[in-house]
């Protein structure tokens, strides 16, 4: 295996793993009381958006050339960094 479908397996597991995370997290909304329910789900909708495009950057990359593929990988860490961050971030608020 190559260095670009080894670093797209890596990607895929995150999000497949960040995905997990908010379905708990959508789960813990729905048992929530109404008055932050409403905060809870917008957070999930931001998370889910995000969560699309880094799906769709995933996309990109393995469209890319064995050459260009190098050129999307810091667009890609900057868009992984931004979901954890969220994805963590949410966490911890709805644990609370």
């Amino acid at each position: 295996m190559g260095m670009k479908e080894a670093y797209e397996k890596k990607l895929q597991a995150q999000l497949d793993e960040w995905g997990a995370q908010i379905d708990t997290l959508k789960a813990k909304a729905d048992k929530a009381e109404a008055d932050v329910q409403l905060e809870y789900y917008k957070e999930i909708e931001e998370l889910r958006a995000m969560q699309n495009e880094a799906n769709k950057k995933i996309v990109e990359l393995k469209n890319a050339s064995d050459d260009a593929w190098e050129d999307l990988k810091a667009g890609m860490d900057s868009a992984w960094d931004s979901l954890s961050i969220a994805v963590k971030s949410a966490t911890s608020r709805f644990s609370s």
